[in-house]
């Protein structure tokens, strides 16, 4: 029997939600699942810059630093103030999203090479103050002893217990981002970013728009870090550099600008290449350059652009 207005894209997110309820069950290596949990939250980086840059158009170098603010709080929450894991958490969303306020008003009217160079400054700024602000911060020594998150009586430890919490934070923020992005606000934010003068006469308040999708960017991010610290259990500025931001700018532009599909996609492969190719771990900067270049060449709105998502986002199973 023929089920109208039944999306492929629902029957793919249900499959794909069930393999990944199910894999620690059919995977029993302590490894691999550590690698699909980092996997998990470079995907919730790579969607939430997307938002930033791909959606809305506002090129950001510099988005490790909201990484790194939400890291710090739930770390520093936990470790000096022993604070619950549960507000340590959405506390570290919270304060990147606030940076991410505070940095997105005085900066939104810039364009181009100003915007960038400026979220350049600011990620190295951020790394600087957690690498010299020593007293608070513990500098190039980090900060250790990261308790295990626990809530309603239940502490995650194994790598299992972390793949379960890492996952249903994303698929939250994979069905947030994507109401967000496939919305009439996520047309907004691409009318703004085709031509912004235009959605102005139409009497768009481009620069709410702008900054909002900024905030709830930074927030997502601050809410991988806080996972990351409680994940690794140590934190230290050199997770955070200009490097891993390149990083995860490259998981977008690979998988395709504006496109949540190919934010995922990007951050898969780039996640478990370095697995696949650790032979090659001097030159990784080298690999990810030549992939950004040769995604480029081949299909420069990369491997699942983001006409290519929302066309397959209106195809139907049965039914018109």
């Amino acid at each position: 029997m023929e089920k109208r207005g039944f999306y492929l894209y629902k029957l793919i997110a249900l499959i794909l939600l069930v393999l990944g309820i199910l894999f620690p069950l059919l995977v029993s290596d302590q490894y691999v699942i550590r690698i699909i949990n980092m996997t998990f939250i470079y995907i919730i980086l790579s969607m939430s810059l997307n938002l930033i840059t791909g959606v809305t158009g506002q090129f950001h170098l510099g988005h490790a630093a909201f990484y790194g603010v939400g890291a710090y709080i739930a770390a520093l929450l936990s470790v000096k103030l022993h604070v619950s894991f549960l507000f340590a958490f959405i506390a570290g969303g919270i304060g990147a999203g606030f940076i991410g306020l505070l940095i997105g008003l005085p900066t939104i009217r810039l364009r181009d090479i100003y915007l960038t160079v400026t979220t350049l400054g600011f990620g190295e700024i951020v790394r600087l103050i957690l690498l010299n602000w020593v007293s608070v911060t513990r500098g190039p020594m980090g900060i250790p002893g990261i308790p295990y998150p626990e809530f309603f009586g239940i502490k995650i430890m194994s790598q299992i217990d972390f793949y379960y919490l890492i996952f249903f934070v994303l698929i939250l923020s994979v069905v947030v981002l994507f109401r967000i992005t496939y919305s009439r606000y996520g047309d907004i934010l691409r009318a703004i970013r085709e031509n912004e003068l235009a959605a102005k006469t139409l009497g768009i308040n481009t620069t709410i728009y702008k900054v909002t999708a900024f905030v709830i960017g930074a927030l997502f991010a601050g809410l991988a870090g806080a996972l990351f610290a409680y994940f690794s259990a140590y934190i230290s500025p050199d997770s955070f550099t200009f490097a891993e931001s390149i990083n995860i700018l490259a998981m977008v532009v690979i998988g395709g600008l504006g496109s949540m599909p190919g934010a995922i996609l990007g951050a898969v492969i780039l996640a478990l290449a370095p697995e696949a190719f650790r032979f090659l771990a001097e030159y990784r900067m080298v690999v990810v350059g030549l992939l950004m270049l040769g995604v480029i060449l081949w299909r420069h709105s990369g491997l699942i652009g983001e006409q290519t998502a929302i066309k397959f986002m209106n195809m139907k199973i049965g039914g018109k």
